[in-house]
């Protein structure tokens, strides 16, 4: 790849959660201002997530920051939503990316320029290091708001995961707007008769 080459760097946080959106980043990270300290967002401390992440807003050529909401991912369902959101961030980026690396095995459909795929990509390559943490911290912020929202829930401890906390939430409190409908936990928070 030539040197003038923008890499965008794809990943996103919240697959896996029952609550709140799969949030994606795009990050074209600029070579002359390299970024120490970036790894998997997953095995960095939550301090230094929020420490990186103002750096990589300032440092990087370009970055795009997509939520998927929960509507569209029941709709979609988790895989093709997350894939549509890929292909929103690395198209929003305010400078076009000539090439696409997505953390994963699937390239999305409709990209503005050719990609690759790659597994484990967030432990290898920077700027999908870079986006892990965008997209993790922005998440992370976004599971606070609805805390506040939503108090009964447990999101500021859990971010929507499936943890015996918020399984327990679930069945007292039964599924708020935020919830996942096609998730089978929340499927069954709702209709406790047929779970």
């Amino acid at each position: 790849m030539n040197a003038l080459a923008r890499i965008a760097g794809v990943d996103e946080a919240g697959r896996g959660p029952l609550a709140g959106p799969v949030v994606v980043a795009a990050v074209i990270l600029d070579p002359q201002r390299p970024i120490a300290g970036l790894n998997d967002s997953k095995k960095l401390s939550e301090r230094r997530r929020e420490d990186l992440s103002p750096l990589i807003l300032r440092d990087a050529l370009a970055w795009h920051i997509e939520f998927v909401g929960p509507d569209e991912i029941d709709q979609l369902n988790i895989f093709h939503a997350t894939m549509a959101g890929m292909r929103r961030a690395v198209c929003a980026l305010p400078i076009a990316a000539t090439h696409a690396l997505v953390d994963g095995n699937k390239i999305p459909p409709g990209l503005p320029c050719p990609a690759e795929a790659l597994v484990k990509g967030d432990a290898r390559e920077p700027a999908i290091m870079a986006a892990s943490i965008l997209a993790k911290v922005a998440r992370d912020r976004y599971m606070l708001q609805l805390h506040s929202r939503f108090p009964g829930y447990g999101f500021d401890q859990h971010k929507g995961y499936p943890t015996p906390v918020h399984l327990a939430a679930l069945q007292r409190l039964g599924p708020c707007a935020e919830h996942r409908r096609s998730f089978a936990p929340v499927r069954q928070a709702s209709f406790p008769d047929l779970g």
